[in-house]
């Protein structure tokens, strides 16, 4: 089919609607290919392959490549999109298992469509080796039948490709079922390895920790392959995710075509300029992909472009994550194969996804970063072919920088990625996984990692991981930890920092109703509350109702001209300061904070127009977190002077809020939708007004922690954006934000120019250190509780004699024991006795007990009126029963704690009464009370007590009783 692009471009520029909203048109010329030649040549029979393929030489980053991953040698490749970085792991993996045939090789791809084109393309180079020893390959991911999951268990071929969560749910957990696998592993390959950022890349991190702590147990160092889009800090980047060191690749040496970069400042909806776009690459049948910032946006452009397109209705399609697996693979399938003409995605088409060659790009609104626009324009012109790539500029900032800027555009290096391989809510989740997996030792270089140690601590004090005591401790060798859980892998979503839900549709009520997305529980109360609307393929759903309990967002489908926005308050509580320093005039901080983000309600807006139709108030639960964050202090004298000024103050510090995060992706690796930000006019832990920027997921990924350090461009940067904007008052191209949950009230674009030139005249010369009051929460050991008694009774009827436990008041009392600390003496009591009884429990401090709140209380009530829940108690299975969410019997503490244990049981104390043995009864009773106080003051003494678990090590559980 002829390429119709460079007739597409002068028709767009001659256009009499579209030609004048051209803001800027650069033509980037191709690249001829560089060669070179491997080290060491390939054995004959790859050589023969090759030259079979077509390929005589090897462009220079494969050759480069082969040489480190042949010599033992981590690497990361990152170059463009179609530059062949499948060669540069697949040549020296096939060559290994030549070598070796027990060799084997994990793939891993974040996208299972990644995975199925890899496999033809693995397959179809090991089809021109050697058929007695040619490598084999098999795709391990969900959609793999439970029979062949067991076949490429037992019988592992020499590659297995991937997914991230397969390793974590059925690789990590169960590996002694790897064990062939992981013992002979000589490479590990990760593809789009700069995907692993942000709260994924802080699961990635511990995630190849875990397995390459594994690979250790089980003798193996794989060598680690990475390839990458062109990101600023390949080799940085997978440091944080390994802990290893990793030889970079940066230069390409693959021939590159003609490029036309278009940027498009339309007058009205970016949305409608798109459309009108892509209807004119239809008419010339061109192969189109239009890139979209919203799933909401995505679905909406599928859906008037379709209206509007005639003929080519049914070869328009949408594609976005939260799409079944079988719909992505649907609409993979229909565009590589030509039926589909056009695209309309997210960024989950970013990837390197085989859907043929396509002439033309369309974005609607900047991607976000320099990178992600490379990585989704190098999606056409694969073929070498004259391409295009047109980016229509939204009002954000950044979109508005570029169109006033496009130099700075072309200019500007690709951006740095940052995680925090760090983050506690992540590495806590996966270090339990990592000890069910296999115990962790105190000594082992794992725990050896910033904080891994303190995490650890903090977990078994939380009783999530418990330490083993060993009666004869092995010499040289570290303290055992073990999980209080056998799998608890289930539980951690590698792609949320909560846990996830699923959107159901309800439409027609069935029992089992099918499942239309998912979001997850820091999202769910601002994308899918009660009222929200939800787009999914086109059809436009409305949410019923949320039931975080069983992980489930009930939708049901409706026609509605409205679409949704939440409106929200915040506020934010600085928890550490991890640094400070001057900035111009005034400080900025980096540190830990909480945030608590409360949704109010939600607007309604009309799709035409977005006329403001109403705003519905909600009564959902707050979203706190504790993530990184910097602020700006905005001193007392400038708060003054803007006032004087008959500035709006606050008004002014919010569009410096707004302004400051719309443009802080020029600097870090991240969009607008990853930050949040909370300005106040008097913070409390601050005793003056302050600016916030913040990671807007928990645990923080890194993007606050790079800002600081760039805090100087930030300030200089978010002025010439609010001064360059041709706008009078202030609009979303610099002060407003389309998430700001007020509404864009107050805003104050000539406050927020005022503030910014008070910081940037100031001398940072004059800034001293500023102390911060964090409050931090005190949990040290609660002190002793005073005088207190210690209860335990013996009933006269069992259970089955009353009608069942929830009739323990008809129970009766044989006797009652009570230790009274005060004295140090025991007191017994019958049940002629109950008003005694009472009158010495109203004398403790505490009474404690093990389930004596629920149980004996109970017993008690059916015979003294006294309400025995008013007592002030301390009931030690339930202590042990929050902390492990479980319960244990008293015995079982009592022998791994003290070696001793009952001397019987309520069966037998039951005999005894039917035997009229009141002295046999007491004198068990009295041994229970006894069991029960020393278990008590050894927690209170020690912090711990001990039991044993169902594998029958004896394990610490934190106490604070």
């Amino acid at each position: 089919m002829p390429n119709n692009v460079a007739e597409y471009i002068e028709a767009l520029l001659q256009s009499e609607r579209l030609g004048h909203q051209v803001a800027h048109h650069r033509v980037l010329p191709g690249s001829d290919a560089r060669f070179d030649e491997p080290r060491r040549p390939w054995p004959a029979s790859i050589q023969h392959a090759l030259e079979t393929m077509g390929i005589d030489r090897l462009y220079s980053h494969q050759a480069e490549a082969a040489n480190h991953i042949r010599a033992g040698r981590d690497v990361v490749i990152a170059t463009p999109t179609a530059s062949g970085k499948t060669l540069c792991y697949n040549l020296p993996v096939m060559e290994q298992c030549l070598a070796d045939p027990d060799a084997r090789a994990l793939y891993m791809f974040p996208l299972k469509a990644l995975a199925q084109d890899q496999l033809k393309t693995f397959n179809s180079l090991a089809a021109l080796l050697p058929e007695e020893r040619r490598p084999t390959a098999a795709i391990y991911d969900g959609d793999t039948t439970p029979h062949f999951r067991r076949k490429i268990r037992n019988t592992p071929p020499n590659a297995v490709l991937t997914n991230p969560e397969m390793v974590h749910l059925s690789m990590l957990p169960y590996h002694d079922k790897w064990a062939e696998t992981l013992a002979n592993l000589t490479h590990i390959i990760v593809d789009e390895v700069h995907t692993y950022r942000g709260v994924m890349g802080s699961h990635m991190a511990m995630v190849f920790r875990r397995l390459l702590r594994l690979c250790h147990f089980y003798g193996s160092r794989p060598v680690l392959v990475f390839c990458s889009a062109t990101v600023g800090n390949p080799g940085e980047l997978c440091t944080l995710l390994t802990g290893r060191e990793v030889h970079e690749i940066r230069e390409t040496g693959a021939a590159q075509g003609e490029r036309n970069m278009i940027f498009l400042n339309p007058h009205e909806s970016p949305a409608q300029a798109a459309i009108m776009l892509l209807q004119s690459a239809l008419a010339r049948e061109m192969r189109t992909i239009v890139y979209c910032q919203s799933r909401k946006l995505t679905e909406l452009i599928s859906l008037w472009a379709a209206e509007r397109s005639g003929q080519y209705k049914n070869r328009i399609s949408a594609y976005r994550a939260g799409f079944l697996p079988e719909e992505r693979r649907e609409v993979e399938q229909r565009m590589a194969q030509g039926d589909l003409l056009a695209v309309i995605s997210t960024s989950a088409l970013e990837l390197g996804i085989d859907i043929g060659g396509l002439d033309l790009c369309i974005m609607v609104g900047y991607p976000g970063t320099v990178m992600a626009t490379v990585q989704r324009g190098g999606r056409v012109g694969r073929a070498q072919q004259e391409s295009a790539v047109v980016l229509v500029a939204q009002e954000d900032a950044l979109d508005q920088y570029f169109m006033r800027n496009p130099d700075d555009f072309f200019s500007r290096p690709p951006e740095s990625v940052m995680l925090n391989p760090y983050n506690p809510v992540v590495t806590d989740r996966h270090l339990v996984c990592a000890a069910a997996e296999l115990t962790l030792r105190t000594d082992e270089p794992f725990l050896a990692e910033q904080g891994m140690a303190d995490r650890v601590q903090h977990l078994m004090e939380r009783g999530e991981l418990f330490e083993v005591v060993e009666d004869t401790p092995a010499q040289g060798r570290g303290g055992e930890i073990v999980s209080n859980r056998k799998r608890p892998h289930r539980d951690v979503d590698l792609r949320s920092a909560g846990r996830g839900l699923h959107i159901e549709d309800v439409t027609h009520g069935e029992e089992k109703a099918p499942v239309i997305g998912t979001t997850d529980q820091h999202r769910v109360w601002t994308e899918t509350h009660p009222g929200a609307v939800y787009l999914h393929r086109g059809q436009t759903y409305v949410i019923k109702d949320v039931h975080t309990a069983t992980g489930s967002v009930q939708a049901e489908k409706k026609r509605v001209g409205y679409y949704t926005r939440v409106r929200s308050s915040k506020s934010t509580e600085i928890l550490e300061v991890l640094g400070q320093k001057a900035c111009y005039g005034t400080r900025v901080f980096f540190g830990r904070l909480r945030v608590t983000e409360q949704v109010t309600g939600y607007e309604k807006r009309s799709v035409r127009g977005g006329k403001l139709l109403g705003i519905i108030s909600l009564d959902v639960p707050p979203n706190v977190f504790t993530t990184e964050g910097i602020w700006l202090e905005v001193g007392h004298d400038i708060r003054r002077a803007c006032e004087d000024d008959f500035l709006h103050f606050m008004g002014g510090i919010h569009a410096v809020e707004h302004a400051a995060i719309g443009i802080l992706p020029l600097l870090v690796m991240t969009d607008r939708n990853d930050l949040g930000g909370i300005s106040t006019p008097l913070h409390e832990q601050m005793n003056s007004p302050a600016v916030f920027v913040y990671d807007g997921m928990p645990g923080g990924a890194g993007l606050t922690r790079q800002a600081f350090t760039k805090a100087d461009e930030l300030v200089r940067t978010t002025l010439r954006t609010i001064e360059q904007c041709p706008c009078e008052l202030g609009c979303p191209s610099c002060v407003h934000s389309p998430k700001c949950g007020s509404g864009n009230r107050p805003i104050d674009k000539n406050a927020a120019r005022f503030v910014l030139e008070a910081v940037l005249s100031g001398d940072p010369k004059t800034i001293k250190p500023k102390d911060i009051d964090v409050n931090l929460l005190d949990y040290a050991r609660p002190e002793d509780n005073g005088r207190f008694g210690v209860l335990d009774i013996e009933t006269r009827y069992s259970a089955q004699e009353v009608g069942g436990w929830n009739r323990a008041d008809r129970m009766g009392v044989s006797i009652a024991c009570l230790y009274d600390s005060g004295t140090d003496t025991m007191h017994d009591y019958e049940q002629n006795q109950m008003d005694e009884l009472v009158a010495h429990l109203k004398q403790f401090d505490t009474v404690i007990g093990f389930n004596h709140i629920k149980f004996d209380y109970a017993v008690l009530s059916g015979l003294h009126p006294f309400p025995f829940n008013t007592l002030p108690s301390l009931d030690l299975l339930i202590k042990v029963h929050e902390r492990l969410g479980y319960r244990l019997k008293l015995d079982n503490i009592a022998q791994a704690t003290l070696d001793v244990g009952k001397s019987a049981d309520g069966l037998m104390a039951l005999e005894w009464w039917k035997q009229g043995r009141l002295d046999l009864i007491t004198e068990y009773c009295r041994q229970d009370v006894i069991v029960t106080r020393d278990v008590y003051l050894y927690g209170r003494e020690n912090g711990h007590v001990l039991f044993t678990n169902k594998a029958g090590q004896k394990v610490k559980l934190p106490v604070d009783w």
